[in-house]
């Protein structure tokens, strides 16, 4: 587990650090362009916070309905194990119960997709 996760947080970093290097274009230099141009990073500071705003949001939206969801599965078996009679209403109630925790985890996938898509911020920069 240890291992997996080191290689996946090194993977992360060498991906944060050489993505500019790769997506650096480089201007050709002309007679008559000015020595010192600026370059204004508005909008990819913008999108890049986007889409880590969008991998947070995933991230703890499906982790905590799955911590939910294990939860209620969890209740239910101990319940229809100590009762058995019970199994049909028990069964009902969690699949309902298993419905509303799933609903949160497509309000998360919801928000995501508008705040990649939809940016009102994108639009404010003016992209």
């Amino acid at each position: 587990m240890r291992k997996t996760l080191s290689y996946v947080v090194i993977s992360m970093l060498l991906i944060m650090v050489l993505t500019p290097l790769a997506l650096a274009a480089s201007a050709p230099v002309s007679a008559a362009a000015p020595a010192s141009t600026t370059v204004d990073y508005t909008k990819a500071i913008v999108i890049g916070c986007s889409l880590l705003a969008v991998g947070i949001a995933m991230g703890l939206g499906t982790i905590g309905t799955g911590v939910g969801m294990g939860n209620g599965l969890s209740g239910a078996t101990n319940a229809v194990g100590r009762n058995p009679e019970a199994q049909g209403k028990i069964l009902l109630t969690m699949m309902v119960g298993l419905a509303m925790i799933e609903s949160l985890a497509i309000y998360a996938l919801v928000i995501a997709l508008i705040v990649l898509y939809a940016n009102p911020l994108i639009k404010l920069v003016g992209m």
